[in-house]
């Protein structure tokens, strides 16, 4: 008699446990062969991220509805219930935190951010990585919250712990001040749209793109391969550049430090010549400008637009490299040059003798 009793709630236990496992292997071969014929990837992505805590959460479920009718003693039957119900929290909550990645990645994968003007698309993307970590938390606490909260004490004490909230709270707000405002600043930044992923800022005297946008800090990956990492509060407190925030087309300047004889509308045609040859200009404007004279040369400033700030840089690099190539060969004495009292004598006598 005491054989069929352990038994039988073994075999029960078994059972649903393979019973679960069973539904779970064909669910997910269904939703596999659908995905592969309907030619749904998003279907196969389902099944991808989602089959093991969908797994985790037939079997958890199932073994708790299952444990009434086995039968276990009831010294036994307790703690094997409070641990499933325990179980199947962190099941649901795995496959809620699952669930939610998973629509956000499909989101993510619908905004393009490789086209001509991506603003839009790195707003979204960037949105989308804040809720993603908000989600993350948001589980985890009310998943670590309703699994403590099937502990005895945790009820019985319940209200006195939230009779000295106030007093906890306030002392958790005065240890936690500078995360949360961290956590405000970045979700400020985020969703007023003041910066976004691959945006193209000046901070710090340094130039670079956004890296990293999470809750708390930002990551600046620097034109010299360095990354910056700054505090959210830091773009919230301190004015920054942010070259890319209304579009994404970028101005790129470049200037020239040049002899004041310099044939200035010859330099023009030639920065004419060379920007409309260049791939990189995106055919929208450009400028030769000299902005300034000084005591030893005059300041020759060239802008020219690009699509993007990547493109903008190379397209600076490009024409400052062929100018003064074309300056040292065609125009040598154009070139910055220090003058003295003496070397303006000699040149005023040779110019007079000639």
């Amino acid at each position: 008699m005491l054989h069929l009793l352990t038994e039988r709630p073994t075999l029960v236990l078994a059972g649903t446990f393979l019973g679960a496992v069973a539904v779970a292997w064909l669910s997910g071969r269904a939703i596999a062969v659908v995905a592969r014929l309907a030619r749904r990837p998003f279907l196969r992505r389902v099944h991808d991220r989602c089959h093991r805590a969908w797994l985790a959460t037939l079997v958890t479920v199932s073994e708790l509805v299952a444990i009434g009718p086995a039968g276990l003693p009831a010294d036994v039957e307790q703690p094997v219930r409070h641990a499933l119900v325990i179980a199947t929290i962190g099941a649901v909550s795995w496959l809620a935190a699952t669930t939610a990645f998973l629509v956000e990645d499909s989101v993510m994968h619908r905004v393009k951010v490789d086209v001509r003007d991506n603003r839009r698309a790195r707003r979204v993307r960037t949105q989308m990585g804040i809720i993603r970590r908000l989600t993350a938390v948001v589980v985890t606490i009310v998943g670590a919250a309703a699994a403590l909260m099937t502990f005895d004490p945790m009820r019985t004490y319940g209200a006195s712990v939230l009779a000295s909230a106030g007093l906890v709270g306030v002392v958790a707000g005065l240890a936690a001040q500078t995360t949360l405002s961290n956590v405000f600043a970045g979700l400020q930044l985020v969703f007023t749209d003041a910066l976004r992923y691959d945006d193209i800022v000046v901070v710090e005297g340094q130039w670079g793109r956004i890296e990293e946008l999470t809750l708390t800090y930002v990551v600046v990956h620097l034109w010299d391969e360095r990354r910056l990492v700054l505090p959210a509060t830091y773009f919230t407190t301190t004015p920054f550049e942010n070259w890319t925030r209304s579009e994404s087309r970028v101005i790129a300047a470049l200037e020239l430090y040049l002899d004041p004889s310099a044939p200035v509308g010859e330099l023009r045609r030639k920065t004419r010549e060379l920007v409309e040859a260049n791939p990189l200009w995106d055919q929208r404007e450009w400028v030769l400008q000299v902005t300034d004279v000084t005591e030893l040369a005059m300041v020759v400033r060239i802008t020219a637009s690009a699509a993007d700030a990547s493109s903008a840089w190379d397209l600076k690099c490009d024409l400052r490299e062929q100018l003064l190539a074309w300056v040292h060969a065609q125009h040598p004495g154009a070139l910055p040059r220090m003058r003295t009292a003496a070397a303006d004598a000699r040149l005023d006598r040779e110019l007079v003798l000639s």
